[in-house]
């Protein structure tokens, strides 16, 4: 749930029919209650479980299908049925629905009581084969869904249903995500453009621009009183330089960067944007590429991407969405070079600026460095090493007909030897299986050199969000092979092509 908004919430439906008389349909909403109840209060959900009477009819069914469309904090559906609900009154409300789903294939009970089991108890407790009528029907229709199996009181379950929230909340801030573009991408590359008409179609994020001196007009505007107040949080919350502190003779370097700062949220919070992107190509009026201003507001939850990079901007949003209830952080990121010692291959991460605290090991240090790059003043930023432990790395690229995801599973470690002259923030990682194979594979997908890194997101919500969106997601984890991988993309195209029809 996001400041001043309602929670995040899922619907749990019930599917019985009339035939069984009103006395076992008690029995059926009680004992329904009783597992929206119990998934509500599982430690791990992101999200309000709100249970909806038992349904009974076709009528019902669409109505209620209809409702969760139109309802804003609802950001999915979950299914469940109790008895046996025949899969003809589900055709018009799952036609209708545009929420994602998950099936869930439970019972009430968790052992059964063979010595007490009689027909009463056969005719009310008959999930296992309902809900099998339940999934013929959605692979009749070509719902997409995620299924889940087991009882709600079992830990894995609930996992499972935490982490298809969580995709669901992050669907749901993509679906009425607003990204401001300041200038446009880095000239002559390839892979930050992009179709922004298909982007909102598939993903439903708005991508528009805006002339960079709309935003200095803004930080202009932004008054002395507040930048002291900012530059003072700046000193309370990290390790200032001694030349940017009061007195310190670059202290001016660092209240115009707070201006940019206080100014980039003012213009981001008026349009209603969550996320954004700039380029050093194209600053207008601005003395200082942004650097610690970016950082800040990517650790708030706005999504970043550099040189123009909005399709990365929009993921970097997605995913700060969706780490709800977790921890780690999660990063814009670029990879930048190799260590190809033989057994220790490792990749270094940073970008120019602009990597999120949210990653950091330690308390980040405010420092100002030459940027041989823009052609403007020197610019403040954050420094850091990346916090150790599992990590995924992902990509977004614009294949022309179709977008793909590519992910990455990674170990984020300590630099092999400390890194004194690197005046950015960074991450070192090991990527899974092994270097040489997930560069291959990551260079054979077409992924992009600008990725979220995410310590707080793995690979199963990432499955889900691509399920949701109808999106290509190809991974790159321990069992990966080069041979089998470039397969994999070929049956991939091949599959999607034929999903979109003629």
């Amino acid at each position: 749930m996001e400041a001043g908004t309602r929670p995040d919430r899922v619907w749990f439906l019930t599917g019985s029919q009339g035939l069984y008389g009103p006395d076992t349909l008690q029995q059926v909403a009680d004992q329904s209650q009783e597992i929206a109840g119990r998934l509500g209060t599982a430690g791990g959900l992101p999200v309000e479980v709100v249970w909806q009477p038992v349904l009974t009819s076709p009528e019902e069914i669409l109505r209620v299908c209809l409702a969760a469309n139109a309802a804003p904090e609802v950001v999915g559906v979950v299914a469940w049925m109790h008895t046996f609900s025949p899969a003809k009154m589900w055709i018009a409300g799952l036609d209708a629905l545009r929420k994602p789903l998950l099936h869930l294939h439970t019972q009430a009970n968790v052992a059964l009581p063979w010595s007490e089991i009689d027909m009463d108890f056969m005719n009310l407790n008959q999930a296992a084969h309902g809900d099998r009528e339940f999934g013929y029907v959605q692979t009749r229709l070509g719902v997409a869904r995620k299924t889940v199996a087991g009882h709600v009181s079992d830990p894995r379950v609930t996992r499972r249903i935490g982490q298809w929230a969580r995709a669901a909340i992050g669907h749901t801030r993509l679906r009425s995500l607003k990204l401001a573009r300041f200038g446009d991408n880095m000239r002559n590359v390839a892979v930050t453009e992009g179709d922004k008409v298909e982007a909102q179609l598939r993903f439903g994020v708005s991508v528009n621009t805006y002339g960079v001196n709309d935003l200095v007009a803004v930080v202009d505007a932004v008054s002395d009183t507040d930048v002291k107040a900012l530059t003072a949080q700046y000193e309370e919350q990290y390790r200032v330089d001694r030349a940017l502190r009061p007195g310190g003779d670059r202290h001016g370097s660092l209240r115009y960067a707070a201006r940019i700062e206080l100014g980039l949220r003012e213009f981001l919070t008026t349009g209603g944007f969550r996320a954004f992107t700039t380029n050093f190509e194209d600053l207008g009026g601005l003395r200082q590429l942004p650097g610690l201003a970016v950082q800040r507001l990517m650790a708030d939850g706005y999504g970043f991407g550099g040189e123009g990079d909005w399709k990365t901007a929009a993921l970097v949003r997605t995913l700060k969405a969706m780490s709800v209830g977790t921890t780690g952080g999660t990063s814009f990121m670029e990879d930048y070079t190799y260590d190809l010692t033989p057994g220790r291959e490792l990749i270094l991460g940073a970008h120019m600026l602009e990597v999120c605290p949210s990653i950091a090991a330690d308390t980040p240090s405010v420092e100002i460095h030459p940027l041989s790059i823009g052609g403007r003043e020197d610019p403040v930023r954050l420094v850091f090493d990346g916090a150790p432990g599992p990590a995924v790395v992902l990509g977004l690229a614009d294949l022309g007909e179709r977008f793909r995801l590519v992910a990455n599973e990674i170990e984020v470690v300590p630099p092999a030897q400390p890194l004194p002259k690197l005046p950015v923030a960074r991450a070192v990682w090991r990527p899974k299986p092994d270097l040489p194979t997930s560069a291959e594979a990551w260079l054979t997908a077409g992924g992009p050199h600008h990725t979220v890194l995410s310590q707080a997101v793995g690979v199963d919500e990432l499955h889900d969000l691509a399920e949701m969106t109808g999106t290509e997601l190809a991974v790159i984890d321990a069992d990966t092979t080069s041979r089998r991988f470039a397969a994999e993309l070929r049956w991939n195209q091949a599959y999607h092509r034929l999903a979109r029809g003629l």
